[in-house]
């Protein structure tokens, strides 16, 4: 661990274990002006190609995201005293991941995901939530997350949504304190003007949101429209990402772009957006520039996109300023 660094992070959110099926790419589907589907013909038996079991989930990816990164990283989650709730017990201790804050519920089932992937990276996740639907006031440890550098606040459980206050109150209370943001499901649809939207946003330091999540939050249509209305919300640096098109950002000042490097190869688009998002706020908590950190946090998304699961392409430190020193990706800057 000779890439530590002194920043503390907590990860807020869910933990799930992961059965990822890859399919063969035929069965994947385009009708016109229709999204694409994963066809699974009835009454008949497919053969696949790869099984694979791996750990994911926004707080598990993204606390083992900062620990790769030498952060000194705890995540908030809860777990089930079953098979998968050991796995993941075990992966977060394997990964230097500090599990103070992680709660386990006997009895009960941990978050399991089947992932059908198909042979170019789109997939259809089946999942049931299990124990991350526990994550709540009473399980939440507010003293602990008093005394991080950081926090990572994920998509998390509609009967979650009650630590809101408890995080507001935090971030109040300890101006030293910064958060990254990426909001998911009910969160989404209250939109920017909700109460509770509206003052998590002005406490957020970097909000993280893909391009159809930016739509549905602030209501527009356009990436331009969404960056304004997001601007005027109040965090201080917006990431937008756009998959094979790469990021746009802001911190206010300017609009930046950021594409995906060339020839990038992707297996699998699970996690891409935890490793930007984890790349992005260790470079910034690092004292980086925005566009340095912007090419961190598509490095480390591409690196994940090429394997299987949320982990396996996670970067360390030295691999990152490796790859943003002698790796070219132009990033364009614009006014605001």
């Amino acid at each position: 661990m000779g890439n530590k660094s002194g920043l503390k992070t907590m990860s807020i959110g869910g933990a799930t274990y992961d059965l990822f099926v890859r399919t063969a790419h035929d069965l994947v589907q385009t009708e016109q002006k229709k999204q694409a589907t994963l066809a699974l013909p009835l009454g008949e038996k497919i053969r696949v190609q790869d099984v694979i079991q791996t750990c994911g989930g926004g707080a598990c990816n993204t606390a083992v995201g900062f620990a790769r990164l030498g952060a000194d990283a705890y995540v908030s989650c809860i777990l089930g005293s079953d098979q998968w709730g050991e796995a993941l017990l075990q992966n977060f201790h394997a990964e230097h991941v500090r599990t103070n804050c992680t709660t386990i519920v006997e009895k009960e089932h941990s978050s399991f995901s089947i992932i059908l992937s198909a042979g170019s990276g789109e997939r259809v996740i089946l999942y049931s939530p299990g124990t991350n639907d526990h994550l709540h006031d009473a399980t939440f440890d507010r003293e602990t997350a008093c005394n991080m550098d950081w926090i990572y606040l994920n998509h998390i459980q509609e009967g979650s949504c009650i630590i809101q206050d408890d995080i507001i109150d935090i971030l109040t209370g300890n101006h030293a304190l910064r958060m990254t943001w990426n909001p998911g499901g009910c969160q989404l649809d209250m939109g920017i003007k909700e109460k509770h939207m509206s003052k998590l946003l002005t406490y957020t330091t970097i909000l993280l949101l893909n391009q159809e999540e930016a739509y549905r939050f602030t209501k527009t249509e356009t990436i331009d429209d969404a960056l304004y209305a997001l601007c005027r919300a109040g965090p201080k640096i917006i990431c937008i990402t756009q998959g094979k098109n790469g990021v746009t950002a802001t911190d206010g000042t300017a609009q930046y772009h950021c594409p995906v490097p060339h020839r990038s190869t992707v297996v699998d688009t699970t996690g891409a957006g935890d490793a930007f998002g984890t790349a992005v706020s260790f470079a910034i908590a690092e004292g980086w520039t925005l566009s340095d950190a912007l090419k961190a946090g598509t490095f480390n998304a591409a690196n994940v996109v090429g394997v299987f699961g949320a982990q396996a392409g996670l970067l360390s430190k030295k691999r990152l300023l490796a790859d943003i020193t002698q790796k070219p990706l132009a990033i364009s800057v614009s006014p605001l």
